[in-house]
């Protein structure tokens, strides 16, 4: 199977994704763990199987081959988010570790999937490293960004780096902001997408000023997201191809500045499946392969 994912914007051939039903199981596992996990609310069961299979529809549309993992419900809430377990390399899979407590089983879920379907593991983050993989941000094939923050600590940077030594040529490490609170999850990617080579859709008020400033000197163009668009998940665009984006309904702002740049534009309904667990189209989306 072809592996490999340095890349925020080229073309997805292969993506893992995770259903909600094979996430959620019912309505009352839902309602035992919504608190646990620190969802904002209580998903509607049934809603939220109805909105996935429309995103899936959108997801298996644009990109070719769409893997599910399956049902575990040691996995947790959480585990719809299938982006947060893993990155992928050239050389194989990165199983991280999460940072957030309840998300631990995440990774053992991840990789036993993997190896099932024989995608080659290049390593794991363990111990008291912590790296979630919305802090991992492909810059081009050789750079790569993390989020310094709650969830991504420095003994898991420091294991990733001599994970991809061979990989990349540099590792720029990105402080993160403190945000709301220490539980609310603000991940890198919580305030950047990149949308093609030279274009991103970012959220300023929480980007540090030289991550900022480097973009710019790259000639990317920054896209801002307004303060309305943020909570709703205004700045987490997937991005399947360059200019070919999956964003939530009713971020008009942000769609709008996309659309006048040239972007392809594809929503779905996230009410229930994204907000309650503040994921959006690139938190449920892992890509394995890109082209």
């Amino acid at each position: 199977m072809s592996v490999g994912s340095q890349s925020m914007v080229d073309k997805i051939q292969t993506v893992v994704i995770k259903h909600a039903r094979d996430a959620y199981i019912s309505q009352e596992y839902l309602e035992d763990n919504w608190k646990k996990w620190g969802f904002f609310s209580c998903p509607d069961y049934e809603k939220c199987v109805k909105e996935y299979n429309e995103f899936e529809k959108i997801i298996k549309k644009l990109i070719p081959d769409v893997k599910h993992m399956p049902k575990d419900e040691e996995a947790g809430l959480d585990s719809i988010y299938s982006h947060d377990s893993v990155k992928f390399t050239k050389k194989g899979a990165i199983i991280l570790n999460m940072g957030k407590a309840t998300r631990k089983n995440e990774p053992k879920s991840m990789k036993s999937y993997l190896e099932s379907i024989n995608v080659p593991i290049l390593g794991e983050i363990t111990g008291h490293g912590t790296v979630e993989g919305g802090d991992v941000l492909w810059l081009e094939d050789n750079k790569v960004a993390i989020g310094r923050g709650y969830r991504t600590n420095d003994e898991g940077i420091k294991q990733f780096k001599e994970l991809v030594k061979d990989l990349v040529d540099d590792v720029i490490v990105v402080p993160m902001p403190h945000g709301n609170n220490e539980e609310e999850c603000l991940h890198l990617m919580s305030v950047i997408s990149p949308i093609d080579k030279d274009l991103a859709v970012v959220y300023s008020r929480y980007m540090p000023v030289f991550f900022r400033q480097m973009l710019i000197s790259k000639g990317i163009k920054l896209i801002e997201v307004i303060d309305e668009e943020y909570m709703p998940l205004g700045t987490n665009v997937l991005t399947v191809e360059p200019r070919k984006v999956v964003l939530m309904k009713g971020n008009q702002d942000i769609k709008e500045k996309l659309l006048n740049e040239g972007v392809e534009v594809y929503e779905y309904e996230g009410k229930h499946i994204s907000l309650p667990g503040n994921g959006g189209a690139t938190c449920m989306t892992a890509p394995l392969y890109r082209v």
